[in-house]
């Protein structure tokens, strides 16, 4: 398959974005807004769940929200003033409709349907002992190890048999589920995957980013916090705290590439944090060169950051195309490389005899650097050079975040001057993690209090990675290809 934006191919993916309603007489509709300003967590799959006070109504597809929910046979379909939904991305396992979310389960407490942000890094464990005890899969997500922990708790209440639930998974997740007597949304203890809530006139929104909020009309009440339950039902809304408190660690990666431009999190912009990154890059690694580029869209505002930090003209030295979507054809291998240009084209009458400084947020394989640099030599540039809006990718994620093995992270296995060899650059650099918290309005990172999670840089993981430590015994390669993240 030839893929048209192959800038977009090297990237790390977040795995899902979360949205749900409560008390609105269009919940479905509302939340198929709200999915389309949340498509960029998940292009693979979407689905929505609604309640009409007697049924479940569900509608699951593969591919993106327009096309699938902008009908309005697919909205009449979906009755009632409660809704969730989920935009899914995930390479790991099967790409099937079995695991589109939200997952559906009919528990002796009644329906109970769960979209999830993040990843279990217990589950595989939690699911050989589920099935040894009895339990059925009907997928192959960790997102339904959940579901058979609530519907095999011995406690009595649906909400104590949840929080029994929680508290045997390790990792990340943010949840909104849905059931006859309410709906539920929380996070994690560490609140390492995001969840905002905000108001519709009297409805109750909750989502993974302030921007779906924006999009549909509501009002930003507040993020939910780390280890927090928020329940809305008819009888109105609580809060609890079922688990020990312990010092939250978000997610770094929300500030610079996953969360749009015009989310808010943590409190900050996120635009201004991607500003203020490239200022900080700027300041570790400068260079002497005519024109800073973006590479687009992820790299624009930590270039616009490091060109007014540097005194250097922005320019637009790559000219992508939003016209352009994927093409499924299979060309002969001598046209091939062609795809490259089919979405972002280099602006030649700029860049020929100038010297330039390349701006982008990651480097994850390497792959797509390679082909970026070369794109200006071949336009002309005499001088490329390349600075990073975030530190060496040098550990996989298990976190929710489609991360390669380790063995495949270019930073990994090479140098950073060897890397730069690597790509063809002049030279290449990297923001700092100090410079990166820096740019989050801290002195730096606190090696003994981190405020984030920052383990793809840092390999300090916040939690224990228990099947990721099991992989060695035998009979577990038996369940790796079932392994889904969400």
């Amino acid at each position: 398959m030839l893929t048209t934006n192959p800038f977009d191919d090297d990237k790390l993916r977040e795995e899902c974005g979360i949205f749900g309603v409560y008390g609105s007489e269009t919940a479905s509709a509302v939340v198929a807004l709200g999915l389309h300003a949340l498509q960029h967590r998940g292009q693979e799959a979407a689905g929505v769940t609604s309640w009409d006070g007697d049924n479940f109504h569900a509608h699951r597809a593969m591919g993106h929200v327009a096309g699938n929910f902008d009908r309005d046979d697919v909205i009449r379909g979906l009755p009632g003033s409660v809704a969730c939904g989920h935009v899914r991305y995930s390479t790991t396992g099967e790409t099937a409709l079995r695991n589109v979310q939200p997952l559906f389960a009919e528990l002796a407490s009644g329906g109970f349907a769960v979209a999830h942000n993040g990843n279990i890094s217990n589950a595989m464990k939690l699911k050989r002992e589920l099935v040894k005890r009895g339990s059925i899969f009907q997928s192959t997500s960790d997102t339904e190890t959940i579901i058979h922990l609530v519907a095999t708790s011995s406690y009595r209440t649906l909400i104590d048999r949840f929080i029994d639930a929680l508290r045997k998974v390790e990792g990340a997740y943010s949840l909104i589920c849905m059931t006859p007597e309410g709906m539920i949304a929380c996070r994690d203890p560490l609140g390492i995957r995001p969840l905002v809530m905000g108001k519709l006139g009297d409805a109750i929104i909750f989502a993974s980013e302030t921007v779906a909020l924006d999009v549909c009309g509501a009002e930003f009440v507040r993020e939910v916090d780390a280890g927090e339950l928020v329940i809305v039902s008819e009888n109105g809304m609580r809060s609890l705290r079922p688990f020990a408190e312990v010092r939250a660690r978000p997610c770094v990666f929300e500030h610079v590439y996953f969360s749009r431009p015009n989310s808010v999190t943590g409190g900050q912009s996120v635009y201004g944090v991607r500003k203020a990154i490239g200022a900080e890059l700027a300041r570790e690694n400068p260079v002497d060169v005519d024109y800073v580029i973006p590479v687009p869209d992820s790299g624009v505002p930590a270039a616009i950051g490091y060109a007014q930090e540097a005194g250097v003209p922005f320019e637009l030295g790559i000219i992508r195309s939003h016209y352009v979507g994927r093409t499924f054809i299979q060309p002969a291998d001598n046209i091939r490389h062609l795809g490259v240009k089919l979405k972002h084209n280099a602006n030649r009458a700029l860049l020929e005899g100038k010297r330039i400084v390349l701006i982008d947020d990651s480097i994850v394989r390497g792959t797509t650097s390679l082909k970026i640099v070369q794109m200006m030599r071949d336009a002309g540039a005499t001088e490329v050079h390349m600075r990073i809006a975030s530190p060496p990718t040098r550990h996989s994620c298990f976190y929710g975040v489609d991360t390669p093995e380790r063995a495949k992270l270019l930073a990994a296995r090479m140098t950073v001057q060897e890397m730069a060899d690597y790509i063809g650059a002049d030279s290449l650099a990297f923001v700092s993690v100090d410079g990166l918290y820096r740019a989050m309005g801290e002195a730096g990172r606190d090696a003994a209090l981190p405020t984030h999670c920052d383990a793809c840089f840092t390999g300090d993981y916040p939690t224990p990675l228990t099947d990721h430590d099991d992989i060695a015994i035998p009979d577990q390669f038996a369940l790796l290809d079932e392994r889904v993240l969400v």
